[in-house]
């Protein structure tokens, strides 16, 4: 293991509170390194999801530690979170979350007019590099409605990288799509990490895409049952 890893959790637990008290995380502690394409896999209902959302920043009620790029974030207050959050980490989801009021250029520009590090023509040539990775800088003029649905999960992906972040997360990135449109998903993320160095982290319930991945890390009843590597 690198002795800087870009994420690292130490025992982690959740629980929610409603008429009875659940444990739905126990004890989970992961390592992620850079440059590395990681998934976790379990089925419904083990925790997974739930993990991802402590491990992105965004759930911050749980007990343990949280580090990320070598800070520690547990206990940071939100607005620290909310730009580490836009620094350091792109997201992307099973639903595209485009706006159609926007253009799709327009859409890929918005977390980094957001972080404000750049101009907003710099950041317009930037959503446009970012566009021509997955092959959609034709479609930059468009609204998001004018795409298919594999067009517009690239189009996300191209707006998670648009800051240049740290870590790529996505929770059931492909849930949506068809084998085909999976595939090609799958083979820019592969493509990211080898050019790139693009660090992934993936949560999914597709045995196929797991098992393509670096590593893969199984979760059940809310603990890690195992960490596999697939290269």
């Amino acid at each position: 293991m690198t002795a800087n890893p870009v994420l690292e959790a130490k025992s982690i637990s959740k629980y929610f509170y409603n008429a009875s008290t659940t444990q739905v995380l126990d004890q989970v502690s992961i390592q992620i390194n850079r440059g590395e394409f990681v998934s976790i896999m379990g089925k419904s209902g083990c925790g997974k999801s739930t993990l991802l959302y402590i491990l992105s920043t965004m759930d911050t009620d749980y007990e343990g530690q949280l580090w990320l790029d070598g800070a520690l974030v547990t206990g940071k207050d939100p607005a620290y979170l909310s730009q580490l959050r836009n620094e350091k980490i792109g997201f992307v989801f099973q639903f595209h979350y485009l706006l159609n009021e926007f253009t799709v250029l327009e859409n890929v520009m918005i977390p980094a007019l957001k972080l404000a590090r750049h101009s907003r023509v710099e950041i317009a040539e930037r959503a446009m590099e970012k566009l021509q990775i997955f092959d959609m800088q034709d479609h930059a003029h468009k609204k998001p409605n004018q795409l298919s649905g594999g067009q517009k999960q690239r189009v996300s992906i191209a707006r998670a990288l648009i800051n240049d972040p740290l870590l790529i997360m996505g929770d059931e990135p492909t849930g949506n799509l068809d084998h085909k449109n999976s595939a090609l998903v799958f083979d820019k993320f592969k493509e990211l990490t080898q050019e790139l160095g693009q660090t992934l982290l993936i949560v999914t319930h597709d045995q196929e895409f797991a098992k393509a991945t670096d590593r893969t890390i199984e979760m059940e009843d809310g603990k890690v049952v195992g960490k596999v590597s697939s290269r």
